[in-house]
């Protein structure tokens, strides 16, 4: 199995199992968003998206490994909080805390480190939806 394709699965149930996280968003963490007939997105938001995914190798002494950097994407918009940017920036704020230094577990490789190296808050645009946008990186050991 690709490491970085285990790492995002792992990250994914991990967001889903965070009550921080889908308070806000239920079951809305999509790999690949549903999209509608023009390709627009077809969800209600708050929702969560997973970004571009980049590996480098990193390999060590006695240790074949690879860092990557993925990104986690937050939507928002509507009333109250959504209109604003404070949704987004709680949403992001939780996602960043779910995953910043967590131990998830990959059935072939192993994470070594998940650190937060990014985060920002943005309207799109649209003019009218809020962006959060969240980077990591890992170092995983490859078998």
């Amino acid at each position: 199995m690709s490491p970085s394709f285990e790492l995002i699965s792992a990250a994914m149930n991990k967001l889903k199992a965070t009550t921080a996280v889908t308070f806000f968003v239920d079951d809305r963490i999509f790999d690949r968003v549903p999209e509608k007939q023009d390709r627009s997105p077809n969800v209600e938001g708050p929702y969560i998206s997973f970004g571009p995914t980049s590996g480098v190798p990193d390999d060590a002494e006695c240790m074949d490994g690879v860092q990557i950097t993925f990104q986690v994407d937050v939507w928002s918009w509507g009333a109250g909080d959504a209109y604003s940017s404070a949704e987004c920036h709680k949403l992001s704020d939780a996602v960043r805390r779910a995953l910043h230094n967590a131990e998830l577990a990959l059935t072939q490789s192993a994470l070594v480190t998940l650190t937060c190296e990014l985060f920002r808050i943005l309207r799109d645009p649209d003019g009218v939806t809020n962006h959060g946008v969240i980077q990591f990186t890992a170092v995983v050991e490859t078998p």
